[in-house]
């Protein structure tokens, strides 16, 4: 559902989502342009969904843009940032929700994925916000929102790799949003738990949801989009890690 009214703080910023092509990406691209917003979208392997999420916002009248990114490749932060400004004039709003994650035991991680999977799920955020960063202070406004997962806060099941990657992203969150916070810029963290419609989920749709779901259900990517929209939209919040996990961790 649309969001009803003006929104005053996300109307006529231009964001960039990454991992668009995600159920949760796709689902926040969506709202966010709902909310006025202009979007630079962008996709690893799966562009049919980037697109779409991108045809709706030129549906309601929002500029869009969609480009493949690898954030495997150390290059890939600054290319994307620069395409923000080069194509809709700016960057306002940093969703960084592409990720990295191959379920593996702690026994079989090697040095190549705990390599690729930090560069992704840390590397690549970090580059990003600090290729944005100087313009949104300039401009004296800026939103940066980091996907985090409660892995990072319990160890989780994916394995470590993708556990410590997710737990740095925090140390990360907190140290920039310290730095920028007169500024006008804010920096915060969602960690999400077990989120039906995505690729993340680490048993299959019909399985028994685990006992420690106090809510009994799966989250939705509806649910997910709201809490970043309401981050987003909130001047006052920042340096922040927020768990959406349906009642299992009561941090």
């Amino acid at each position: 559902m649309a969001d009803s009214g003006i929104d005053t703080v996300l109307r006529d910023r231009v964001a960039l989502v990454t991992g668009a092509s995600g159920g949760i990406g796709q689902v926040l691209a969506r709202r966010l342009a709902e909310s006025g917003t202009d979007l630079l979208l962008t996709y690893s392997g799966h562009a049919a969904e980037a697109e779409q999420a991108a045809d709706h916002a030129r549906t309601l009248g929002r500029r869009a843009a969609v480009m493949q990114a690898d954030f495997a490749d150390p290059a890939t932060p600054a290319r994307v940032v620069d395409a923000a400004t080069e194509r809709l004039g700016g960057l306002d709003v940093l969703v960084a929700a592409a990720g990295a994650g191959t379920q593996t035991s702690w026994e079989d991680v090697d040095g190549p994925l705990w390599d690729e999977t930090m560069t992704v799920n840390v590397r690549a955020p970090f580059f990003l916000a600090q290729r944005a960063l100087p313009r949104m202070i300039e401009r004296g406004f800026g939103r940066i929102l980091l996907f985090s997962s409660v892995a990072a806060l319990t160890g989780g099941v994916i394995g470590p790799h993708y556990a410590a990657s997710k737990a740095a992203l925090h140390g990360l969150t907190h140290h920039l949003a310290a730095r920028v916070a007169g500024s006008g810029v804010t920096v915060n963290a969602i960690a999400p738990a077990l989120i039906a419609g995505t690729r993340m989920l680490p048993f299959g749709p019909d399985d028994p949801v685990p006992p420690n779901i106090r809510v009994g259900r799966l989250g939705t990517t509806e649910e997910v989009a709201d809490l970043s929209l309401a981050m987003l939209r909130n001047g006052y919040l920042t340096s922040k890690v927020i768990a959406l996990d349906g009642g299992s961790y009561p941090t």
